[in-house]
């Protein structure tokens, strides 16, 4: 086979390629299989491909893959060109770098490893008008082709800098993340073959994110599943660069701007998660669980654990050595908030390693455990098996009276927990008792009003945890709701009327303080806020004011600026003056507003 090139294996080299949708490769596999001895044009492009021996599997190679192919090439007429099988010696190449007729390699993506097939090529996809040794111009030719095997192949950079060659595949679709601790044993050498790293018969396991060895290697465990084997070719910039690497453990140097070639195993991985999203709580799988369920919030657990400090020592067991496992309900507070979290994120038998931060473990005070002191500020190191958990019941499987109690309960926990200023927890609670009585609920009509009560007491509610929070937005979302259904509901309307203060949105204050008065003039925690409202008018005018004369000043130097600033400047000063007054008035009243009437509703 003639080893000149050709510029590119793209469709777009395909003449009459506007008429194509679809690779030729493509097209073959959207349609019925080819049956042995059956022919079929793949796509428009005039190759034709004959079945002569059906493969095995159903995977086909890609652009970029090295195959390994047996062939033998013909003219119509039967005089024979080309031939691996004269001397028993197959050819291995890249598809797509110019090795073959360009045709061919289109139809061997279409290909299945075993597979024997009869590609009839026309001249445009076979050696066109020049020819070649054995070919003249212009010739229709056929390739009798058999797909030995394929080496998936993979730019692991993008630049050609790392060169992945997969020659073992993995198990299953999952592949480490940054966090997950991996086992790993690889060869590395130099392009000479000189051995310059290699691990132990066991491998070598650490933590990705920390890095091992060069670049190269961590970016390329990122694209490899358990049990994966590849070999890796790696450009000076992704291993040791310009400055090369001192010999170290008893191998050689490497030397200034060495390419590498790293024979490089994925034995296996445990898992790392990210808890709380904030690095303070980490979870290492060390036994995964069964099936796909985690236990949640709000779920019965039963575990097992042992608990230990930095230097090891032990200060509590539940499950283990006679002790009797610990049973809690997760996102009630009833362990640590760092043990509470990870548990709801565990499957059934499955056993994980935490490691908790003081701000989730007993924070900066001595807590009396069961086995020993733990000292304040200290990280705690938990080994934790889910033996068991019974999860909450979901809002689609209770009756709609178990809804409006459920809904009920979960409220009046909100509002515990509101009481002890635990507002996130509370919020939560308050969601959950809004999915229990959601209208799409099968309600009847003397139930209908009490739950359109439920939905409205917990979305104020869940405003108000919104505003402890500083959550203004999510305040001003729910209080719309309430006034969907409520158009003058006084509460909703003096909510959102803080919230809209807090974004200095005060002309929609203004109208939502306006609404609320219209419903209940005499109520004094919104006239109380109305006048807030005014102070931050006078101080949003007089800072309006100040930019206003500022930009005349520096656009004219007329005389008449000065006079104009100082009529603004009366004006606000007039203005200040008469809210003061006000609220001097306002002073006098020694009534107190009832912060009754505005609390958390608990009817």
């Amino acid at each position: 086979m003639g080893a000149e090139k050709w510029k590119g294996t793209n469709v777009s080299d395909i003449e009459g390629e506007d008429d194509l949708d679809e690779e030729p490769g493509e097209v073959i596999e959207s349609a019925p299989p080819l049956k042995v001895g059956e022919e079929r044009e793949l796509g428009s492009s005039g190759i034709k491909k004959k079945l002569l021996k059906n493969g095995i599997s159903w995977e086909t190679p890609e652009f970029g893959d090295e195959v390994t192919v047996h062939y033998v090439g013909t003219l119509l007429d039967g005089t024979k060109f080309c031939s691996t099988r004269d001397k028993d010696e197959p050819l291995t190449f890249k598809l797509g770098e110019g090795l073959v007729a360009k045709g061919l390699d289109h139809g061997i993506v279409t290909m299945k490893k075993g597979e024997c097939a009869l590609f009839t090529l026309p001249p445009d996809f076979g050696y066109g008008a020049e020819g070649r040794d054995g070919v003249p111009p212009d010739s229709v030719i056929q390739y009798e082709m058999e797909l030995l095997s394929w080496i998936t192949v993979v730019d692991i950079s993008k630049d050609g800098g790392i060169i992945k060659k997969i020659m073992k595949k993995g198990e299953r679709n999952e592949w480490p993340s940054d966090l997950d601790e991996v086992l790993v044993k690889y060869q590395m050498a130099l392009v000479d073959g000189t051995i310059v790293a290699k691990t132990p018969a066991e491998g070598n396991e650490f933590y990705v994110k920390d890095g091992h060895l060069c670049s190269a290697l961590t970016k390329a465990i990122l694209t490899m599943k358990r049990g994966e084997k590849v070999t890796l070719i790696v450009q000076p910039k992704y291993a040791f660069g310009e400055k090369g690497r001192d010999a170290t453990d008893g191998f050689p140097a490497v030397p200034p701007n060495s390419v590498l070639n790293i024979e490089l195993e994925l034995v296996s991985f445990k898992s790392v998660i990210d808890v709380t999203g904030d690095s303070k709580v980490f979870k290492k799988i060390l036994k995964e669980g069964e099936g796909a369920v985690v236990a949640n919030e709000g779920a019965a657990v039963t575990i097992s654990y042992t608990a230990r400090l930095e230097d090891n020592t032990v200060f509590e067991k539940k499950g283990v050595d006679g002790e009797q496992p610990l049973e809690f309900i997760t996102d009630e507070e009833q362990v640590i908030p760092g043990l509470d979290r990870a548990a709801a994120t565990m499957k059934k038998g499955e056993r994980a390693l935490l490691t908790i931060s003081p701000e989730y473990g007993f924070g900066s005070v001595v807590a009396e455990c069961d086995l020993a002191v733990v000292p304040p500020c200290a990280n705690l190191f938990y080994e934790v098996e889910m033996l068991d958990f019974v999860k909450e019941k979901a809002p689609w499987e209770l009756n709609s009276q178990e809804k409006i109690e459920a809904a009920g309960k979960k409220k009046e926990e909100g509002n515990m927990l509101f009481k002890s200023g635990k507002y996130q927890r509370a919020g939560k609670k308050y969601d959950k008792a809004v999915d229990y009585v959601s209208e799409d609920g099968p309600f009847g009509d003397d139930e209908q009003k009490l739950v359109k009560a439920l939905r409205i007491s917990c979305w104020l509610n869940g405003a108000a945890c919104s505003l402890k929070l500083s959550d203004f937005q999510g305040a001003i979302k729910l209080c719309s709701k309430v006034l969907d259904f409520e158009f003058h509901n006084v509460k909703a309307l003096y909510r959102r009327a803080q919230a809209y203060m807090e974004t200095s949105d005060l002309v929609l204050a203004e109208l939502d303080i306006k609404k609320a008065l219209e419903a209940d003039p005499q109520n004094r925690e919104v006239k109380l806020l109305q006048k807030t409202l005014r102070q931050l008018q006078v101080e949003s005018n007089m800072r309006d004011a100040k930019l206003f004369t500022n930009m005349f000043a520096r656009m004219s130097k007329d005389s008449s600026v000065p006079m104009k600033k100082l009529k603004v400047q009366k004006a606000v000063h007039e203005k200040s003056e008469e809210v003061l007054a006000m609220e001097m008035e306002c002073a006098g009243d020694s009534s107190a507003p009832s912060e009754d009437r505005m609390a958390v509703d608990s009817s």
